[in-house]
């Protein structure tokens, strides 16, 4: 075995040279400059060429400007090289479940036996085994999870997705209410929670969360197009007007034809904007938000 692979091998921490190099591209990523991050770390790997840490932390950077495929390969080759750190594992392995790679599952697992009391590799093992349809077994994590850090938002939102998996509607909307206490401005579960609250048939009390979701998400084309849908069922014409408005900023020369296709149900009325919420735009948004990848 060459020497570096030797230093490589098992590492539960980075080396003391990568760590230093490390800190100063995270203080970059902090300020959002990821270009510079991965050109930093594409430096680095000249003189580091097997380090699971450059690998994985280069891969976030090259997955944040759009490089998704050499993205991949640098997170699989991050795990190739045998990490025992939890935190390491658990970040290659969420960002290869996003692409939805084989080799997340097992770095996932791994991460959560080695990282027993570190709730981030305990709630995204539990995040990527909800999406695999085993959520009874992803809760089980995620519960664990929450005893470690009470307070995260991200761990009551995924629990929230979990019980919406499980068409516990009412867990859910309790799960994402209490993911709001701590981030009130987490436009994403905001409109997670108004669409649990549009599943229950509580549309009045869903209009303010999913209409402030949309507005915290201005490039969320179908959140501007569900609050629309949901102003117009409840007879708030002028609301409705407005958001699908907001819509159509977006969707020119992508998606018109879901947005001409809204507007034709609010000018027939409220019925109308209800029967596509309902049985339409609103199941099949809330099922593709709840599948999606932390």
């Amino acid at each position: 075995m060459e020497e570096a692979d030797r230093r490589n091998e098992g590492l539960e921490a980075p080396l003391p040279e990568v760590a230093g190099l490390l800190e100063e591209a995270l203080g970059v990523a902090e300020e959002g400059r990821w270009d510079e991050v991965a050109e930093t770390l594409r430096e680095a790997l000249e003189t580091y060429p097997d380090d699971p840490y450059i690998l994985c932390w280069l891969g976030m950077a090259e997955r944040e400007i759009d490089m998704d495929g050499i993205a991949v390969e640098r997170f699989r080759r991050s795990l190739d090289q045998n990490p025992r750190d939890p935190v390491l594992l658990a970040t290659a392995g969420n960002a290869l479940a996003a692409f939805d790679d084989p080799a997340a599952g097992l770095a996932l697992r791994t991460a959560a036996l080695l990282g027993k009391d570190l709730a981030q590799a305990r709630w995204m093992y539990g995040a990527y085994l909800v999406r695999e349809g085993m959520i009874e077994e992803g809760l089980v994590e995620l519960e664990a999870a929450l005893k470690l850090t009470p307070e995260d938002p991200v761990v009551h939102a995924e629990r929230g997705v979990a019980f919406a998996l499980l068409d516990r509607m009412e867990d859910a909307e309790s799960a994402f209410s209490r993911a709001l206490d701590f981030d009130p401005e987490d436009g994403w579960t905001l409109v997670l929670l108004g669409l649990t609250r549009v599943e229950t048939g509580d549309l009045e009390d869903a209009i303010a969360v999913l209409d402030e979701g949309a507005r915290l998400r201005p490039d969320d084309l179908e959140a501007q197009l569900l609050a629309a849908l949901l102003h117009g069922a409840t007879g708030r014409n002028d609301q409705a007007l407005e958001m699908l408005e907001r819509a159509r900023l977006h969707a020119e020369g992508v998606d018109e034809k879901i947005v001409h296709e809204v507007e034709e149900h609010l000018e027939t009325g409220s019925r109308s904007a209800l029967l596509m919420l309902r049985s339409s735009l609103g199941p099949s948004s809330f099922r593709e938000r709840l599948m999606q990848r932390p």
